[in-house]
């Protein structure tokens, strides 16, 4: 493991550390202050290199780390954290991103779990519905873009309720006849991770694999369980408890859409994020939709729309009526 860098350490001349917020074999992710900036706080995601690995291999991931540093740049959306720099100091590459204050869903878990409840099926829509914004979105970019290490610890909800998906420390880029070096960059999170990308070169996963992490993470979130991994389904197909099993609360549709995200064959899984949206919360609104209705405008019309078939039957005849009397008077 790389060694960490010290609380008050400066990069480039503008990024100082004040503390590491996460860890992870390949580097650290510090909370820095943007000496540029006063006031501004930013994540700095590390990235060591093994340096046992043939320098082909290295220059390999390095050049490919800073082709998605570049892309992830020009990203723009509400539930992503803005990647504001990225550059290279010896053999450790740096990507700056918006600091994101706030609990993860991990935590909020926990603490649910300690107080022996569940969290709300409801409360878990919501949030389900702008992740699947944020991966409908990253995957519509050209080449698409995967996240590959969904997992509750990297779903940040902040004071004002709204969802970040964070840590990109995964992600791939979908080019045609690219390769990318799992070996340098890690697998995910094996709880999540579907079948497919245990490969060594990843050349198999594409959007349905962060569906599968998708559906595991909202397995996890909603019965405090975690879910076997792909491997231990496959060799024992029945290890997987239905959600429902665990918490009755969950709704019978919610936990279809789940069970289908969760199916190990690429095939059997919803082909897009938007597809998994639509069976799992339908035309529910679980309380954080950005998707808006147009107003239109009031009339007779829409006003008897909107009332019960045997009222709409009399409200007919009586303005006939009316319509036959005004003619007669006239």
């Amino acid at each position: 493991m790389p060694i960490p860098l010290k609380a008050g350490e400066i990069l480039r001349e503008r990024y100082q550390i004040i503390r590491i917020i996460g860890q992870g074999g390949m580097g650290s992710i510090y909370l820095a202050a943007d000496l540029r900036l006063e006031g501004r706080q930013c994540a700095l995601k590390e990235v060591e290199h093994d340096r046992s690995l043939a320098q082909d291999l290295v220059k390999e991931s390095r050049d490919q780390f800073f082709r998605e540093a570049t892309v992830l740049a020009r990203l723009d959306h509400p539930n992503l954290p803005k990647v504001s720099d990225y550059f290279s100091i010896e053999n450790r590459d740096y990507l700056v991103m918006d600091y994101i204050p706030g609990k993860d869903l991990r935590t909020l878990m926990t603490e649910a779990m300690q107080n022996k409840i569940f969290l709300e099926e409801e409360e878990v829509l919501a949030w389900s519905v702008q992740l699947a914004d944020a991966l409908t979105f990253l995957h519509n970019q050209n080449p698409p873009i995967l996240h590959r290490d969904i997992k509750p610890s990297n779903l940040k909800v902040t004071p004002s309720g709204v969802l970040k998906l964070v840590d990109f420390g995964l992600v791939k880029l979908l080019a045609k006849g690219e390769v990318t070096i799992t070996i340098l960059q890690g697998q995910g999170t094996a709880l999540y991770t579907p079948l497919e990308q245990y490969g060594g070169d990843g050349s198999h996963t594409d959007a349905r694999s962060d569906l599968y992490a998708f559906g595991s993470t909202l397995y996890h979130l909603l019965t405090n369980r975690p879910p076997p991994e792909a491997r231990e389904r496959f060799l024992d197909p029945d290890i997987l408890t239905p959600p429902r099993q665990i918490n009755p609360k969950i709704s019978n549709r919610v936990e279809r859409s789940i069970l289908l995200a969760m199916a190990l064959h690429p095939d059997d899984r919803p082909a897009t994020v938007a597809d998994f949206e639509e069976m799992l919360v339908g035309s529910r609104n679980p309380g954080v939709r950005r998707k808006t209705t147009p107003v239109r405008p009031l009339t007779i019309q829409s006003v008897l729309g909107l009332l019960p078939e045997k009222y709409l039957f009399y409200s007919v005849i009586g303005l006939m009526l009316v319509s036959l009397i005004l003619t007669i008077i006239i």
